[in-house]
């Protein structure tokens, strides 16, 4: 069912306006995914920090910052969206409310460093995964 739904979706809208878009979200989810692994690494540790988990962690985070974003307006969307990323990355890494938040500190410092580093060797204006990253990222 869902399926044909999305079959007559890219049929109405047109393939090619859907590629970029879905090309778009790959990438960043999979980028999300490296810097939370990388920085539940550093924060949690190996045995808890695992690449499948950073990457749920990135998509469910993904889409419920999403919806908390167009249903609840940008304040109280960010609000909402800070506090389901920080459940997340407590559940999935095993650690309590000081350890998911210093996961996420260290997922912005993570990116910025990794930004930084791209925007120099590639000499071109890259954002930290749209505008809300510094903010949102964790």
């Amino acid at each position: 069912m869902l399926a044909t739904f999305i079959t007559n979706l890219a049929a109405q809208i047109g393939t090619e306006t859907l590629i970029g878009p879905l090309f778009t979200f790959i990438v960043g989810l999979i980028v999300l995914s490296l810097i939370f692994y990388i920085a539940g690494r550093i924060v949690v540790g190996g045995k808890r920090a695992l690449f499948s988990d950073a990457f749920v962690i990135s998509l469910l985070g993904t889409i419920v910052m999403n919806v908390c974003l167009y249903f609840f307006g940008l304040l109280v969307g960010a609000i909402l969206s800070l506090i389901v990323w920080l459940l997340l990355i407590r559940h999935y890494y095993e650690t309590g409310w000081l350890g998911a938040i210093a996961v996420g500190i260290m997922a912005v410092i993570v990116s910025v460093v990794i930004t930084i580093i791209l925007r120099t060797l590639l000499k071109i204006s890259i954002t930290l995964l749209g505008s809300f990253s510094l903010f949102l990222i964790l």
